[in-house]
C-alpha cells in the first residue's frame, strides 16, 4: 500500500498501561506502519507501548529511528532496542529531532509526557511552524476526556473553530492513517519555518553546553 509519507513519529506510554486493548492498539499500528512501508520515529525507549510498537515495525522490516535524551537512557530502555538509537542532550532536542525526521505523528495512549508532546506539536502546527498531520489514536475512548476539553475550549473562545481541525482522530490505526494522507493544512502560520528552525539551533547549541556543565 503506497503512502504519500515516508517516516512517522509515534508518541506513546513508556509503560503498557491495565488494558490489553493498549498493547493490542501499538502492535496493530506497526503493523500498519510496515505495510504501508513507512519507517518509524520515536522516543527510543524499549519499555512500554514504545517497545512494542518499535519492535512491531522492526521485525516486519521498517526502519526504526529512536531518539532518547541520555538522562532517560537506563529507565527507558531495558535490554536490547530495535534499530537506530541517538542519544540527545535534552527532552527540547529530543521533540526536535523527532520533529525533523518525520512527515506526520501519531499519539498513542500515554500519560503526561505523551500528552505533552502531542500538544506540543499541535501548537505548532496553530503556529504554522509545520504543516504535517498529527494524529490521535483514540483506542477504545482513552482520549475522550481530551477531545471534550477541546471543543470547550473552543466553545468558550481559546481556540477558534478553523483551528479544531489541525489533528485527527479515529479509534484504529488503519483508519487513522487513513485520514493523515487526506490531510489538507490549514496554511495559515504566524511564524516563519526558517526563523523558528533558526531558533531551534541556537537553542540546542545553548542546551548542550549547559548540560555539559
Amino acid at each position: 500500500m503506497k503512502s504519500k509519507f515516508k517516516s512517522v513519529c509515534v508518541f506513546c506510554g513508556s509503560s503498557t498501561g491495565n488494558r490489553t486493548c493498549y498493547r493490542e492498539a501499538a502492535i496493530q499500528l506497526g503493523r500498519e506502519l510496515v505495510s504501508r512501508s513507512l519507517d518509524l520515529v520515536y522516543g527510543g525507549g524499549s519499555v512500554g507501548l514504545m517497545g512494542l510498537v518499535s519492535q512491531e515495525v522492526h521485525l516486519g522490516g521498517g526502519h526504526v529511528l529512536g531518539i532518547i535524551p541520555k538522562t532517560l537512557m537506563r529507565r527507558e530502555i531495558t535490554g536490547e532496542t530495535m534499530g537506530e538509537v541517538r542519544a540527545v542532550a535534552s527532552m527540547h532536542q529530543r521533540k526536535a529531532e523527532m520533529a525533523r525526521h518525520s512527515d506526520c505523528f501519531i499519539a498513542l495512549p500515554g500519560g503526561y509526557g505523551t500528552l505533552e508532546e502531542l500538544l506540543e506539536v499541535v501548537t505548532w502546527a496553530q503556529l504554522g511552524i509545520h504543516d504535517k498531520p498529527v494524529g490521535l489514536l483514540n483506542v477504545e475512548g482513552y482520549y475522550n476526556h481530551l477531545l471534550t476539553f477541546i471543543d470547550k475550549a473552543v466553545e468558550d473562545g481559546f481556540i477558534k473553530p478553523s483551528q479544531r481541525t489541525i489533528f485527527v482522530s479515529a479509534p484504529n490505526a488503519a483508519e487513522l492513517v487513513e485520514k493523515l494522507e487526506e490531510y489538507e493544512p490549514l496554511h495559515h502560520g504566524i511564524v516563519s519555518k526558517a526563523k523558528w528552525e533558526e531558533e531551534q539551533v541556537e537553542l540546542n547549541s545553548y542546551l548542550q553546553i549547559d548540560m555539559a556543565r
